[in-house]
């Protein structure tokens, strides 16, 4: 089946179009400021390349707490205009082509469970490591999207007096607290190479951040019980960064006698295209 493809991020949308078992026609745009602009850029690129590859749909990751049944995208996300309204039927009219919608970390979720790191797991947890701190719990290769549609949100723990783990375990947040401290402007990829190259002032915030993750993911182990947990976001393609986790998590574990179970981490097989490809996934997935 032959697909258009489009990722909604803050900053940039992506598009392809899936054909053949392959994204081609790829495509970036600016993230418009308002909902008009933003369906007039979806609706020309889908146009372009509909009747060309025979589209026979539209698969869409997105951003916030994607409600499949009602069609629409709830909570908050960097894109505010698309949420809490009806969604799907306004992308179908604008298409005039079937449409589905996941959420981004889910998409990703599947495109691991589907053909990357978490293909021969039944129970995983992908923790996504980015601007803030997501992810999903996979349980019988189905995602468990809780009660309220919160299943997998492990940013909102809370790890040091009363901030979250998204506040003190992403690369972005790192950079803000180490150059609030410094008055530099350096991003979390400067602070941790810094923190490589011997300087122990960010060594200290990479320590302290790492320490975050590994007892978030300790915890995830002990609650949830996945057979692998996968990490994904640009950070995780940086080995030395995964080392520095399960160096962690194995002190954590010698830290506490009781504690015999080794978390199984690995980084995604897939980095840029697992949102685009995970959202196919769901498409597939779909009934239509």
């Amino acid at each position: 089946m032959n697909l258009g493809v489009i990722d909604i991020g803050g900053t940039t949308i992506k598009c392809a179009c899936w054909v053949d078992h392959h994204l081609i026609e790829r495509q970036k745009y600016p993230t418009p400021s308002n909902l008009t602009e933003f369906m007039k850029v979806l609706k020309g690129y889908i146009t372009s390349f509909k009747t060309i590859h025979n589209l026979q749909g539209v698969a869409i990751s997105s951003p916030g707490a994607v409600n499949k049944k009602i069609g629409v995208i709830e909570g908050a996300s960097a894109v505010p205009y698309i949420h809490n309204f009806k969604i799907v039927p306004v992308f179908e009219d604008l298409f005039e082509l079937p449409v589905s919608i996941e959420n981004d970390a889910n998409c990703a979720a599947l495109a691991e469970l589907n053909a990357g790191a978490g293909k021969d797991c039944k129970n995983l947890v992908f923790l996504v490591i980015g601007t803030g701190v997501g992810g999903t719990i996979v349980i019988d290769r189905n995602i468990y999207y809780g009660s309220h549609l919160y299943g997998g949100e492990f940013g909102f723990q809370l790890v040091k007096n009363n901030s979250t783990l998204s506040q003190m375990g992403s690369p972005v947040n790192l950079a803000r607290r180490y150059n609030e401290k410094t008055g530099e402007k350096m991003t979390g990829k400067d602070v941790f190479e810094q923190a490589l190259a011997g300087n122990q002032f960010a060594k200290k915030y990479v320590d302290e951040m790492i320490d975050y993750i590994a007892t978030a993911i300790f915890n995830i182990q002990h609650s949830i019980d996945p057979e692998k947990i996968i990490i994904g976001g640009a950070i995780s393609q940086n080995k030395k960064f995964i080392l520095m986790i399960k160096q962690r998590l194995s002190e954590i574990c010698q830290e506490i006698p009781i504690a015999t179970l080794m978390p199984n981490v690995e980084a995604c097989h897939f980095t840029g295209d697992a949102n685009l490809r995970g959202a196919v996934v769901d498409f597939e997935k779909s009934k239509f």
